[in-house]
């Protein structure tokens, strides 16, 4: 059963994809919510560009506008200690109150490092000393001993993979804990319905988070177990009564035949007569062909027809049957047009041959019952793409695109003429249709290319 490992593979794929999607989601965040906060080294910059604008002079240090501009823009203050003495020779900002104005060694290596009165301080080299730059207090924080080891910062890669792979398995983990249970109880529930579907009775287990759905499941199974058994019922019942009712009718209708057949040959009776009892014959022996198809059709459709399977010569099996039709067609009003290729010799197929022999005359019959005043009827073998295809066209009065589309698509479609005397284009299609189906082919219907009506019979090539 592949069901359950592809819903399994599918859990994991939507897991794998939901984890990859949350890191993008939150590294997006996070880069998003760092760019509207000013930059570490913004405050080292601010200090460096203080320093190069100011200049020492005759009567003491200047600082340029642009300089200023920096301090007035950040609210910061600066002060220049003297190289040497320590001293604050220049100072310019808002000063924080109890700002030393001497400094050791000491206290410059401090005021670098971290704070000033609570203001974080940025040095940089200026002309004729070390310039301080400060914030105002709470502006920035400050690491104040920014020591590695080297080890450690080699080793950031390995640790930071090993982080992402015990991530994802604690949640995947987690994932299959929560929903092993959903999994596991779809299983039972995925065989049983596919069970339904080759209708086969089903139990699941009511038991689980599905419980409801496995009780619908095996209800469902009851139903469709007991409507098929009345279905089964009734099609044995419809097939019996065809069957009876056929092999019932048969004799009268043998006895009308045989008295229509006398009377039509008797020279005695007049002209009138004669001709009445040959359209009786006639209509007798469609309505004996119909009760036949009726009766065939009934077994094919509930498989009560034994189908024989042996090597049949496809060209050979249509030129017999074509023989047969020209013997009953003494006034040629149905020539036949043979156009197998003479190449074609032998297109060996598996089959009944009695039954592919019964789909043939249906076919040839059809085109004589819905042409009347008589048609050219064409008849040929081909072999194609591994198939076997026998057609029989003909130039009659054909189909409308309108009957030709409901006939491909409707197995069990009738059409009659507008007094309803006589059925076309129905059951003997019909039976066509089972006959290639029970051979594994199928039936093509559609114009002929001689301006009436076509069918096609594709069957598997068999034994060469």
């Amino acid at each position: 059963m592949k069901t359950v490992p592809k819903l399994i593979r599918r859990f994991v794929e939507t897991l794998i994809v939901s984890s990859v999607v949350l890191v993008v989601v939150n590294i997006v965040l996070f880069l998003f919510m760092v760019t509207r906060f000013e930059p570490n080294a913004h405050p080292y910059s601010s200090a460096e560009n203080v320093a190069a604008a100011l200049t020492k002079q005759e009567d003491g240090y200047r600082l340029s506008k642009e300089g200023a501009g920096i301090l007035a823009e950040t609210g910061a203050w600066a002060i220049l200690i003297a190289d040497g003495s320590g001293q604050v020779v220049w100072s310019q900002g808002p000063l924080p109150e109890g700002i030393p104005q001497t400094y050791s060694l000491a206290q410059v290596a401090s005021l670098t490092r971290g704070y000033l009165e609570d203001c974080p301080t940025y040095p940089a080299a200026a002309e004729g000393g070390l310039l301080v730059l400060g914030f105002p207090a709470g502006s920035y924080w400050k690491h104040q001993w920014p020591s590695w080891n080297v080890e450690l910062i080699a080793s950031v890669p390995r640790i930071l993979l090993t982080w992402i792979i015990c991530n994802i398995l604690v949640i995947f983990l987690i994932y299959l804990a929560a929903n092993g249970k959903i999994v596991k109880s779809v299983g039972p529930l995925v065989s049983g319905i596919q069970a339904l579907a080759r209708g086969e009775q089903v139990h699941v287990p009511e038991r689980g988070l599905l419980s409801e759905i496995a009780a619908s499941v095996n209800r469902t199974s009851d139903i469709l177990l007991s409507k098929n058994r009345e279905i089964r019922r009734k099609d044995l019942a419809r097939a019996n009564w065809i069957a009876g009712v056929s092999h019932d009718i048969r004799t009268p209708l043998s006895m009308v035949m045989g008295y229509a057949a006398g009377m039509e040959k008797e020279e005695g009776l007049p002209e009138k007569f004669r001709r009445q009892a040959a359209a009786i014959r006639r209509q007798s022996q469609r309505m004996k062909n119909l009760i036949n198809d009726l009766n065939l059709a009934s077994k094919m459709e509930y498989n009560m027809q034994q189908v024989k399977t042996e090597p049949v010569n496809a060209v050979a099996l249509l030129r017999r049957a074509v023989v047969d039709f020209i013997n009953t067609d003494p006034e040629e009003k149905y020539p036949v047009e043979w156009e197998t290729p003479d190449a074609l010799s032998v297109c060996r197929i598996m089959g009944d041959p009695d039954l592919l022999s019964r789909a043939i005359f249906n076919l040839i019959q059809n085109c004589v019952n819905h042409n009347e005043q008589g048609c050219t009827i064409y008849a040929g073998v081909e072999e194609k793409e591994g198939n076997c295809r026998i057609r029989i066209d003909d130039d009659g009065v054909g189909a409308t695109r309108e009957e030709l589309e409901r006939l491909a698509g409707v197995p069990h479609y009738m059409v009659c003429d507008q007094n309803t005397r006589e059925q076309r284009h129905g059951l003997g299609l019909l039976i066509v249709r089972q006959i290639a189906r029970a051979h594994q082919g199928s039936v093509e219907i559609g114009a002929s290319v001689h301006g009436g009506f076509s069918v096609t019979i594709v069957l598997p090539l068999g034994l060469s």
